[in-house]
């Protein structure tokens, strides 16, 4: 089929070269004159594992090609996602439907035959009536049927995820718009994902609370670990002992310093204004949000206090800048909270991140970003694990501790175990666990 994706974002590019693969032809689009010209040489503005190879090998076999002209590929295109950014805007309430809506315009403007318009960006419910309603205005002539297809795709993961999906969600009130989506991912009837259609609003508010219900898991398990320090017990065990219910789930019940990234904090914010705005407002999800950003806070506490109480002509190591590893995503970030907290308490931060240094540097002034674990550790009064990336996973412990000006591990992400960093001489602090101090 001849798809067309406008926005050459984390979205828009990874639907893109997965669709591709799958044997569709896939015109990218996006109005950035640098990035297609990156796209256009191999250079990929992201990372994420695997992407690279997958967009090189396509546009080598044709499938795959990037343009700034979008009348062209919006009149040849079977169907036409919607990939571009919505920003939360408007006081950090409302998500930014502008580039949504402007893409809807010039898709109107070049609609030849019937075709599907499917909104890819997560959007507020009603977008779609709202798309289809500047569609029929601009072109009542046009034959076209707008759909919602949610993403539900995990930054460090996002091509298995779209390969191998848990479900296809299509929310769609046109028959033919049904029967051609079913046609998009018909690749994928070997793996059998559920197919599940649904109306257009039931599809948007599938997203939001998909992701809020995730967001609501992790910001729960935080607590409880709060919880544990207080009372003596293991949040790692807990989380066990809970998430081997099936009715709850073993995963994003892992504590650390808060979510971040592109979804989660502003899809939250996104749906408790939705909530607002019809009279029925979603008070957990809005108890969550206000929890997260708390923690964060209290996460550079967590290190003050490690410190004895004073940074003051301290240095701080911090391991990880992502909010989560296998991505350069620095968006909410807890290190963008965590670490000028830390500056202004008196600390020099170093800091090293395996793929995010440069995403990071405009966003932390005043950071050293070296360029590996150890020479971050070089001299340090304290290190602080933030991204729980592999490369950290299994450091040689002996040699971090002749570093370190004083062997102080703050374990944000719970990667090691407090009995193996006493025995090695560090004082640990992790999250909702035992603190260890050498003999």
């Amino acid at each position: 089929m001849r798809l067309t994706m406008i926005g050459s974002g984390y979205v828009g590019l990874v639907s893109g070269a997965c669709f591709a693969d799958f044997g569709h032809t896939v015109v990218c689009v996006d109005k950035d004159e640098r990035r297609i010209a990156a796209l256009e040489q191999g250079e990929i503005p992201i990372f994420e594992p695997g992407l690279e190879q997958l967009v090189k090998t396509n546009v080598r076999q044709g499938r795959l090609t990037f343009t700034r002209e979008l009348a062209g590929a919006v009149q040849t295109a079977d169907a036409v996602f919607i990939a571009v950014g919505t920003p939360t805007s408007d006081g950090g309430r409302h998500a930014d439907l502008s580039y949504v809506y402007a893409a809807a315009k010039e898709i109107a403007a070049n609609l030849r035959a019937f075709t599907v318009i499917v909104t890819k960006s997560t959007v507020p419910v009603g977008t779609g009536d709202a798309i289809e309603k500047i569609i029929q205005e601009a072109r009542p002539d046009a034959d076209f049927a707008v759909v919602s297809n949610p993403e539900f795709l995990r930054e460090g993961a996002a091509i298995e995820d779209f390969k191998r999906p848990d479900r296809i969600v299509i929310g769609a009130e046109d028959v033919r718009a049904r029967e051609m989506m079913a046609e998009v991912y018909r690749p994928l009837s070997l793996n059998a994902p559920p197919i599940l259609n649904v109306s257009r609003r039931t599809s948007e508010l599938i997203k939001y609370a998909g992701n809020a219900f995730l967001a609501t898991k992790i910001t729960f398990i935080n607590e409880m670990a709060d919880l544990c320090e207080k009372v003596g017990a293991n949040v790692q065990e807990v989380a066990r002992g809970i998430g081997l219910d099936n009715r709850i789930g073993a995963k994003f019940l892992h504590a650390g310093p808060g979510y971040g990234g592109s979804c989660f904090p502003k899809d939250t914010l996104a749906l408790i204004q939705t909530g607002r705005d019809h009279g029925a407002p979603v008070t957990i999800v809005e108890a969550v949000a206000q929890a997260n950003e708390a923690r964060k806070s209290r996460m550079a506490d967590k290190v003050i206090e490690a410190c004895g109480g004073d940074l003051t002509g301290k240095t701080i190591a911090v391991l990880g800048l992502a909010f989560k590893p296998n991505t350069d995503d620095m968006r909410d970030a807890p290190s963008l909270t965590i670490i000028p907290k830390l500056i202004d308490a008196g600390a020099t931060v170093k800091a090293y991140d395996p793929e995010a240094t440069e995403q990071a540097r405009p966003l932390l002034p005043g950071v050293q970003f070296v360029s590996g674990a150890y020479s971050c550790a070089q001299g340090a009064d304290a290190l602080v694990i933030l991204t729980e990336w592999d490369a950290f996973r299994a450091l040689d412990l002996a040699q971090l501790r002749e570093l370190m000006a004083d062997p102080c591990i703050v374990d944000l992400r719970n990667i090691y175990r407090s009995g193996e960093m006493k025995r090695h001489g560090f004082r640990y602090e992790g999250v909702g666990v035992a603190s260890a101090r050498p003999a």
